[in-house]
């Protein structure tokens, strides 16, 4: 089905050289794009993006900031397929930099809207963060506003053509600024590892899985949705005594935890899907379909929450973490920087 949709399609990636924009990147060079243009603002990350992918002859690269309307209007002429995974998301940044994060989160990705209706793009898939649900910081106030922004576009556009929707999932385990390269680091230096709060929470997945369900969105897409990845959940503190068994085993018992208080805006727990938007949300088997404006499901209320989810137990948290390599790629990616 895939193939059907990304084939011979020309693809833009905001945010083309962060952790998820290269992952959508390198899965979707396996579905052959006639071109992708990775569009980022990080002139180094697009120097390693090229070596990277030297072999390959359908990728441009595009230094540019998605603040900026007109060189983003360039970047979209001729395209098909938007992904947009440009955002700042650091939370803490965002507290003490906030309007930095409106201009990025909300006014780019208004700024994309406009440009992709302009040029009518078939789609724009826009990729959101678990920390839109229930906000409490300025990182999650905006990208609430700039999915509200994707989702409504399909109310206002008129005759355009263009597809909106968006994919909203929780953390990226080993991604860059993930808590599990810290650990890692942390462990091997003989600790202590650092952990804000003893009661934090967090949804996690890899960077392969995540991705994989945007790119199945993005081909369901008919505009208007909110694709929610269902996820893992994992106490941090479970996660970080697993990862010492795992990579100190000699060390058990010998490197300790501290405890260093919640960073500014920082949630004890996280949200996928709040109890009013599951009365217009459909479930499947890995992800729920949300349709704001759709009509009301029935009267199921749920939470998909850390709290309300279920958290793995360690066991299955070195399972999860074996099964998927993250333990050695990440320490492989240490040793060849």
């Amino acid at each position: 089905m895939l193939e059907s949709v990304y084939t011979g399609k020309r693809i833009l990636v905001t945010g083309g050289t962060g952790s998820i924009g290269s992952e959508i990147v390198e899965q979707l060079l396996e579905l052959h794009p006639a071109v992708i243009r990775i569009f980022s603002r990080n002139e180094f990350n697009q120097y390693e993006a090229q070596k990277k992918w030297s072999d390959h002859k359908n990728l441009r690269y595009l230094l540019g900031d998605v603040r900026d309307k007109d060189r983003l209007r360039r970047a979209c002429e001729d395209i098909d397929i938007i992904f947009h995974a440009a955002a700042l998301k650091h939370v803490p940044a965002c507290e003490y930099n906030p309007f930095e994060a409106v201009k990025t989160n909300v006014l780019g990705t208004q700024n994309l809207i406009e440009v992709a209706m302009d040029n009518e793009i078939d789609k724009v898939i826009a990729i959101n963060t678990d920390k839109s649900v229930s906000p409490i910081n300025t990182m999650g106030a905006t990208k609430l506003l700039a999915e509200k922004l994707i989702i409504a576009a399909n109310l206002y556009k008129g005759s355009h053509r263009t597809r909106f929707t968006s994919v909203r999932f929780g953390n990226v385990i080993g991604s860059t600024g993930s808590v599990l390269p810290l650990f890692i680091r942390q462990i091997k230096a003989g600790g202590p590892v650092t952990i804000t709060h003893a009661e934090m929470e967090r949804f996690i997945m890899t960077i392969s899985q995540a991705v994989k369900l945007t790119l199945r969105a993005g081909a369901e897409a008919a505009g208007g949705e909110v694709f929610i990845l269902k996820m893992p959940a994992v106490k941090i503190t479970d996660l970080a005594e697993v990862l010492i068994e795992i990579t100190a085993p000699e060390a058990n018992g010998e490197i300790k935890l501290e405890y260093v208080g919640r960073r500014p805006g920082e949630k004890t727990y996280e949200e996928l899907l709040t109890q009013d938007e599951s009365a217009y949300t459909e479930e499947r088997e890995d992800m729920f379909v949300l349709r704001p404006f759709g009509e009301k499901r029935g009267d199921n209320f749920r939470i998909y929450s850390t709290q309300t989810n279920g958290r793995l137990d360690k066991q299955e948290i070195k399972d999860y973490l074996l099964s998927h390599n993250l333990v050695d790629e990440i320490q492989a990616q240490s040793t060849t920087k």
